[in-house]
Parts: structure tokens; sequence; C-alpha cells
């Protein structure tokens, strides 16, 4: 995986003209990876909670992996609005000449709380599966592992049959991982082609340059230090080994920019890692769609930018407004359209910055995109590790 990824950013940057035409190998790729998502998030949290059996500790792991959640975003949220503050990248910057993207412009006024709630449940699953919508499938798995928890000799029968089709659909991945490395070679070189090479990805970093660096330093802090306390006190690891166990689904998220194409090979790293299995698979499905540290960084980040840019003092209500939003957006995002940019209009209009910025900031997103990934992913995969800790000494107790 990451000699692909290196091989694609060098052919990328030296031949962008040519690196376009390999970004069919990377789509060969990912979109079967793609195809097992959805049923093995069904299957694994069904499974996953119909065999942790004791309701007791079914509740303390639904509550430790709320706690964790929760806990680790307000964190980043924290770490990104003490970054740009302190850097202030935002400053002396022209938004003036910016254009509001059309989907901002669409979405505009329109996307309230109230729309994230109801995005959160859905009354035709088979529509949302189509449309990609998978926090109602992740609720309704969880409510049918329940479901089957409790009923149980007479859901014995569907619990292996759950079993089953789960082995099978982690078979299938396996076998996708195969190809990993000429898919991520596929994507990257395609990514560095289509922003113009060399020439386009230095004019990218020259005008966003300091906003770039406060983004990617606020994730390597949360990601390293953050996190990497967290393995440490609370699930007693080393994060340099577990790091290097999920090298191949943190390589795949930079790569792919996305949770839930990463999710299979996630699933497959912490088990191998030596993670419950029942843990993991009812802790990062859910993390998967909802526990998303990086992006909750990031919008804290270009919301403060925005305001700098063009020179509003954020005062103490709206920063509140700013850490209580972009915390719940990352938890309402996976039901939206186009969903980063969409969060960014729910952020923004909570504090009264102006959409503008949001045209400026989409010419580096791309990019910032997969190091957020890649911290999305590592806190899934950190989570696991601690609540199946908490939850395993918590039984031994």
């Amino acid at each position: 995986m990451a000699a692909g990824a290196l091989l694609g950013g060098v052919f990328g940057w030296v031949a962008p003209e040519r690196a376009a035409q390999v970004g069919i190998l990377g789509e060969l790729w990912l979109l079967p990876l793609r195809m097992t998502v959805i049923p093995l998030i069904v299957f694994s949290v069904v499974h996953g909670v119909s065999s942790i059996g004791d309701s007791g500790r079914l509740g303390r792991l639904g509550s430790a992996t709320a706690i964790y959640y929760l806990g680790t975003t307000a964190c980043a949220i924290g770490l990104g609005v003490v970054a740009v503050t302190v850097i202030a990248p935002g400053e002396g910057v022209d938004l003036l000449g910016a254009a509001t993207p059309d989907v901002a412009t669409s979405a505009a006024g329109r996307t309230d709380w109230q729309d994230v709630l109801r995005n959160l449940l859905s009354p035709n699953l088979v529509a949302s599966a189509t449309a990609g919508d998978l926090v109602p499938l992740i609720l309704f798995a969880l409510a049918f592992g329940i479901a089957l928890s409790m009923i149980g000799d007479r859901g014995r029968p569907v619990s292996e049959l759950v079993e089953g089709v789960f082995a099978a659909i982690l078979k299938m991945v396996h076998g996708i991982i195969l190809l990993g490395p000429i898919g991520v070679f596929g994507l990257v070189a395609a990514r560095l082609g289509a922003a113009g090479g060399s020439e386009g990805i230095v004019a990218l970093l020259t005008g966003l340059g300091w906003f770039t660096l406060t983004v990617v330093g606020g994730l390597a802090i949360h990601g390293i230090l953050t996190l990497g306390l967290v393995l440490t006190l609370v699930a007693r690891r080393d994060p340099f080994a577990y790091a290097r166990d999920l090298g191949t689904p943190l390589t795949t998220a930079f790569a792919t920019a996305s949770s839930s194409a990463t999710l299979p090979l996630t699933l497959d790293a912490v088990e191998e890692a030596g993670v419950d299995a029942n843990v993991s698979r009812f802790v990062l499905p859910l993390g998967a769609t909802v526990n998303m540290d990086g992006s909750a960084l990031y919008e804290a980040v270009a919301a403060v930018f925005i305001a700098q840019a063009v020179g509003v003092d954020l005062d103490a209500g709206a920063m509140v407004a700013l850490f209580v939003t972009a915390t719940l957006s990352t938890i309402g995002a996976a039901g939206i359209p186009e969903a980063g940019l969409v969060t960014m209009v729910v952020v923004l209009e909570a504090v009264g910055l102006p959409l503008e910025g949001l045209g400026l900031l989409l010419a580096i997103d791309w990019l910032i995109d997969r190091f957020r990934t890649a911290v999305n992913v590592w806190g899934d995969a950190v989570g696991a590790a601690a609540v199946g800790a908490v939850v395993g000494d918590a039984g031994e107790r």
C-alpha cells in the first residue's frame, strides 16, 4: 500500500497528463470495496451486538463508546480552535473574490438541525442503502441485534446465519485487499495529476499554505498526542506498534478519503491486532459514520479561518455555538449528500459567517480531506482498543 501510494505520487507529480489515465485502476479497485460496505456494516453490527449476550456488558459497551466519541471529538475541536487562534492563518487573506459553491448556496437556510435529526432515521431502509445513508442502517442493525439476543434460543439460527454471511464478506474483502497497492497507485497518481502536477500543487500550497499547515499540524497533534495518550493510558498498548498494525487501513483512508470505504480493512486490521471482535464490530461501524475527529477539527479551524479573513471577532457565545455545532454535525453528516460541504454550511450559519469562504477552501480541500480521513480512521481504531480494554476490565471485575 505504501509503495503504491509513493509510486503514484511520484508519477502524478512528474507526469500529470499521463497520470489521469491510470485513475481507472483506482476506480476498479474502489468499486468492489465500496460494494461490500453496506452488507458488512449491517451484518457486523448485528453479529457483534447479538454475540455480546449480556445486557449489562452491552450497556457498558454502549456508554463507553459514547463517552469516547464525545470526549475525543471535543478535544479535537478545542485543539483546532486553539491552533487557528494562535497561528491566525486567515489574517490578510482576501475572500471578496471567492465564489460560493452551488451546493452551499442550495443548502443555505434549509439545513437545520431538524433535517439532521430526520436523517438519523429512515422509513425505507432500501432507499437509505441506495442513497448511501449509513446511520439509519446502523441504528436498525443495533436494534435488530439487541432483539435477536433477547429472544434466546429462537434467535440462534438467525445468529448463525448472520455469522456465516459476515465471514463470507470478510473473505471477499481479503481478496480485494490483494489488489490494494495497484488501486492506491491509480488513485494517488490521478488525484495529483488532476491538480496539475508539481506546478498546480505548489500554487495551491502557496495560496493557502498557513491554513493547510494549521489543519495538518492540528491533526498530527491530535492523532499522535491525544489519541496516543488514550491508547497508552486506557488501552495499555504501544501506539507505534498499533499504528504499524493499522498501516493498511490508514494508507487506504489517505488514498480514498473515505472512512466507510476503509471500514472493511479497519475491521480486519483491528481484530488481527488483538481487539475483541465483538467490540470492534460494534464500535467501528458506528465510528465510520458518527466519530470523525479529523472532520470536526477541520470544521472548527475553517470557521475561525473564515472569521479572521473577513475581520469578524467570534465572542464567547459564537465559540460555544461553533463547538456544539461542529460536534453535532459530524454525527448527522452521513445522511446528507455532499456531507462535508453541507455540514460546513451548518457551522458557518450557526456563527453568522459568509459562505464565500467555502469557495476558497475547496481549492485545497481535496488534499486536506485525506489527512482528516486518516485521523478519522485512526480515531475509530483507537476507540475500539480503548473501549475493548474498558469493557474487558469491567467484565473481569
